[in-house]
C-alpha cells in the first residue's frame, strides 16, 4: 500500500523548524574564567618553582577548554586540565587527564580536581 506523501505545506511549523538546521554563528569556543585561570596558575607556579613543570598550553576548543602542563615544550603534554560544560550535570565539568589518556579526577569543582596535584601525593606517586 502506497502513503500519500505529505507536501510541505500540510507540515506543521514547528516540526518544519525543528527538521532545519540554524544557520548562524558558529558556537562560541569554551574558555576558561578569570578566576579559574588564577587558580590553575597557581597550582602551575608552584610545579614550576619545584623544577617539575617547564611550558603549558591553552585551547579554547568548541566543547572544551584544555590547560596542558608539558615537562618540556617539544614533548606530549604529561597532563591537560579539561573544562566540558556539556557533562557539569553528569560527571562534572571538571576533569584531569594523563599523559595516556587516563582520567585521574573528575569533579564539579575546580579546586577539589585540583587536589590532584597536593605536593605530597605527586611525590609518592612519581
Amino acid at each position: 500500500m502506497l502513503r500519500a506523501m505529505s507536501s510541505p505545506e500540510s507540515i506543521e511549523p514547528q516540526r518544519l523548524a525543528r527538521a532545519v538546521p540554524r544557520r548562524g554563528r558558529p558556537p562560541e569556543p569554551v574558555a576558561f574564567t578569570r578566576s579559574e585561570l588564577t587558580r590553575i596558575l597557581g597550582v602551575y607556579g608552584q610545579f614550576v618553582a619545584a623544577g617539575e613543570w617547564r611550558d603549558y598550553a591553552i585551547d579554547c576548543l568548541s566543547e572544551r577548554a584544555v590547560f596542558s602542563v608539558f615537562r618540556k615544550a617539544s614533548e606530549t603534554p604529561l597532563y591537560r586540565i579539561e573544562k566540558r560544560p556539556s557533562l557539569a550535570r553528569r560527571q562534572g565539568q571538571w576533569m584531569i587527564v594523563s599523559m595516556t589518556g587516563a582520567i585521574l579526577k573528575r569533579g564539579h569543582h575546580l579546586s577539589q580536581v585540583l587536589k590532584l596535584f597536593d605536593r605530597r601525593k605527586l611525590r609518592l606517586a612519581t
